[in-house]
């Protein structure tokens, strides 16, 4: 969800979130057809009154719909970046921390993102939720410097104003952490993820073609003669030619896992 300051839009984009499909068309038909219409009508309401109610379903109608396909695109969007993505580094801060918080839905956290690149974000770029447990992710896309003890005592400082214990907080880096952070982090309970870590976690969620030969994990790559998958398991020369269209390996990378792999 965008990060936003006005209760309205962040009540409309959270709703947006939760709304399915189906949901969704019968909201709009709701709405649209029973608060502008049969209410109105039901009442009794004046010409003036009626065209007032229909046409102000109509835009609330409009601006849900508009904010459940932007969820959409954003959803999309993310998948892609875990699964196109070879070097982090390119990402931007945006990108990188909706990378991260795609990386949480797929170890099954409810995410929602609160970071902001327009202004100061409070220290937590992600919330989430988990079987009743709270935790809260600042993320730095840093990649020329490391972490320093100042971040990680601000980040705990966060925590403290937020209710939380240093175990609610993880904090993320494109780096590394200095000795004193790593030590400051000990104490106070904080997880720190680095580079190699995320990297190493990015891997394990990442959605893959079987292989046809040997069922194991096969990378997309691409090629002068197109695009295909390559089986990653040592001595097997399983392969999967996708052509010069990667439709189909932009469907199956973002299907079920379990569709995936072809079980029920």
């Amino acid at each position: 969800m965008p990060a936003s300051d006005d209760p309205i839009e962040r009540a409309i984009w959270s709703l947006a979130a939760r709304l399915s499909e189906r949901s969704l068309a019968a909201l709009v038909v709701l709405l649209y057809a029973g608060g502008g219409l049969l209410v109105p009508l039901a009442l009794r309401w004046s010409l003036p009154w009626l065209v007032l109610a229909n046409v102000l379903c109509t835009v609330w109608a409009g601006v849900i719909g508009l904010a459940w396909f932007g969820m959409r695109i954003q959803s999309t969007f993310r998948r892609h970046l875990v699964e196109w993505t070879t070097d982090l580094r390119l990402l931007d801060a945006g990108e990188f921390e909706w990378l991260v918080g795609e990386l949480f839905r797929r170890e099954e956290w409810t995410v929602e993102e609160t970071g902001s690149q327009e202004g100061p974000d409070g220290n937590i770029d992600l919330r989430l939720t988990k079987e009743g447990r709270r935790v809260i992710v600042q993320c730095k896309r840093w990649t020329s410097w490391l972490v320093d003890v100042d971040e990680v005592r601000k980040f705990a400082g966060t925590l403290l104003v937020e209710g939380l214990p240093g175990s609610a907080g993880i904090f993320v880096t494109l780096s590394d952490f200095t000795a004193q952070a790593r030590d400051e982090a000990d104490k106070a309970g904080i997880a720190l993820v680095n580079n190699r870590q995320l990297f190493e976690r990015v891997e394990k969620v990442r959605k893959t073609e079987p292989c046809p030969n040997c069922q194991a994990a096969m990378r997309l790559d691409r090629s002068t003669h197109g695009w295909w998958f390559r089986c990653v398991a040592p001595g097997c020369s399983g392969k999967r030619d996708l052509g010069r269209d990667p439709g189909r390996a932009i469907e199956l990378l973002t299907m079920d896992r379990d569709v995936v792999a072809g079980r029920p």
